[in-house]
């Protein structure tokens, strides 16, 4: 278990208004691609992230979500097209001065104190966040003079965060920022960026957790094999599933419930099953005119998860069909 961020309701007066944003705030790819060798990992991306909003980048190992970041942030070169944080070229002092990052895999000295890494990245900024304020923000108050390399792994992430935020950037790239952290140092996470949010601030999040996406996200974009399928709302991509989760116990095995009409995915959870189908009415009348065991029932309409494993099932499928043409 790891700790807790501690509670943050105080983080508005400690954002809000510290610097004025610029104008032109605004990530734009423009025909961006990028290889690895003969392997495609982003293919002529045409994108823009907002300021005052949360983008959530959402695709499987592999989409292009991580190279996509990487671009907006200068550490990866794209292939071809252009980067640009409003109006400056990914990776220039410019453009790094206007975002803070927090990425999956950080790599600090782990001989400096938490304190020492916060002065240290306010270096790199011509406006940083003052520094009782990182410090009340992200609740480090009790580890400040620990050094980096003995903290927990909760207390990393809070550092990690704290890193992010001391630019006082406008804009916030966070990948996979709650990976490792228990349900309620996740929400407090949370507490912090619609904080970021509500002050103004552009937040760019990677997640594989569906539910945290739908939680914060103001617009969802989903990408399979380095391109863009699906773009808009929460509730936007959640319906373009159209799909019904049927949730139940029943004796049929799951190739039996796979041949239902409409089905795409089966889900185990305990001893219950939930199927996924476009056609839930017809499922059950078919799996009922089999004489199949069917009890506690309920139907519901799918979710994001269903949302996107449909979109990326589409995706393989359709590039299944390219390659066989």
């Amino acid at each position: 278990m790891v700790e807790n961020v501690p509670n943050l309701s105080h983080l508005a007066d400690a954002v809000t208004g510290n610097i004025p944003l610029k104008t032109g705030n605004v990530i734009e790819y423009r025909g961006v691609s990028k290889r690895y060798g003969d392997k495609l990992a982003v293919d002529a991306l045409e994108l823009s992230f907002s300021a005052g909003a949360l983008t959530a980048l959402l695709g499987e190992n592999g989409a292009g979500k991580t190279t996509s970041v990487s671009m907006a942030l200068g550490l990866v070169r794209p292939t071809g097209g252009t980067v640009r944080i409003g109006g400056d070229i990914a990776g220039s002092p410019a453009a790094r001065s206007r975002v803070g990052a927090m990425l999956q895999s950080a790599e600090l000295p782990e001989q400096l104190t938490v304190a020492e890494h916060i002065r240290l990245f306010q270096t790199y900024y011509a406006a940083p966040m003052p520094f009782a304020d990182v410090v009340e923000m992200m609740g480090l108050e009790d580890i400040l003079n620990k050094r980096y390399g003995v903290l927990s792994g909760g207390q990393k992430r809070r550092t990690q965060l704290a890193l992010a935020l001391c630019g006082n950037s406008e804009f916030i790239i966070l990948d996979e920022p709650t990976v490792g952290l228990d349900i309620e140092a996740r929400h407090a996470f949370w507490q912090v960026i619609r904080t970021l949010i509500s002050a103004g601030r552009g937040v760019v999040l990677t997640t594989h957790y569906l539910e945290e996406a739908d939680a914060l996200a103001d617009r969802i974009v989903v990408l399979a094999g380095g391109r863009i399928v699906a773009d808009g709302t929460p509730a936007e991509i959640k319906a373009l599933s159209g799909g019904k989760l049927i949730d139940m116990r029943t004796d049929a095995a799951d190739s039996v419930l796979m041949a239902l009409p409409g089905a795409e995915k089966i889900i185990h959870v305990g001893e219950r099953i939930q199927l996924v189908t476009s056609d839930a009415e017809a499922a059950l009348r078919q799996l009922f005119a089999q004489g199949h065991s069917v009890v506690d029932l309920s139907v519901s309409k799918a979710g994001l998860e269903t949302a996107f494993l449909s979109l990326t099932q589409q995706h393989k499928s359709s590039k299944k069909i390219g390659e066989a043409a």
